[in-house]
């Protein structure tokens, strides 16, 4: 669910200026390649009363919801809702200012040892993200009430990805993910994240080298994820590593160059 993602050497060669813009091997359109991607997840359901579970999707803040299908406050200013359509299913929906954001149908294996999950994302420009997730229980637990790591990710959509020059040394991407392009400065500061970012939210940016950039979003000095964005040496495959901080899987996402 608010699927997730996201570490430090030292930048060797940097290009200052328009010059190193114009020639930036980062620029260009990337068409997404899931069969060469990978996004593991991991989520945890606890009981905590009489049909109230406490829902942990990665954020690191617990969400006690009552599973009685009412939208409720969940993290960062959005609402979950969870309806109970039978013992083995559950159907799970993400609100923000009355906006669908993701709807979720999850069903229990026979043996409640596995648990599959139809993730729908509704973007910002009107597209929906659709991935498939089967996952298996990795604690002792009762009906959904455990922690599960996804051991199939399946992406039905191949989104399109576009990078251009921002500023002297910048880039800027553009992804149906994102409400706003993402403009990223690689001088080591912290810049706030976009309005929808948790508050105190930055982010900071550099070059490792002239094939690999580096970035690091923290939230109240707290690093929270790392992402590691790196070009073959033949410039046509562009590799996203996601690290977030108490996942032991990165999310990779692997984009073609169009």
């Amino acid at each position: 669910m608010l699927k997730r993602a996201s570490q430090l050497l030292l930048v060797a060669c940097l290009v200052p200026g328009a010059s190193w813009a114009a020639s930036d091997p980062f620029v260009g359109k990337w068409k997404l390649n899931p069969s060469k991607s990978r996004f593991p997840d991991e989520m945890k359901v606890k009981a905590a009363g009489a049909n109230r579970y406490a829902f942990d999707f990665g954020a690191g803040t617990p969400e006690i919801i009552v599973a009685d299908g009412t939208d409720q406050p969940g993290i960062f200013g959005t609402t979950l809702s969870v309806t109970v359509e039978g013992p083995d299913t559950w159907k799970v929906i993400r609100k923000k200012d009355g906006r669908m954001l993701l709807t979720a149908t999850w069903k229990l294996s026979r043996d409640a040892k596995t648990l599959t999950d139809l993730y729908r994302e509704n973007e910002p420009d009107g597209s929906t993200l659709s991935m498939d997730y089967v996952y298996e229980r990795t604690t002792a637990g009762s009906g959904f009430a455990a922690t599960w790591e996804s051991v199939s990710e399946t992406m039905n959509s191949a989104y399109e990805l576009q990078i251009q020059p921002y500023e002297s040394d910048g880039l800027t991407f553009i992804s149906p993910e994102e409400k706003q392009p993402r403009n990223l400065r690689f001088d080591e500061k912290d810049y706030p994240n976009g309005p929808d970012a948790p508050p105190g939210s930055v982010h900071s940016g550099r070059r490792v080298n002239e094939r690999t950039l580096e970035v690091t979003d923290k939230t109240k000095g707290k690093i929270m994820n790392s992402h590691t964005i790196e070009l073959s040496p033949n410039l046509k495959t562009l590799t996203m590593t996601d690290y977030a901080v108490g996942r032991s899987r990165p999310n990779v996402h692997v984009f073609d160059r169009e």
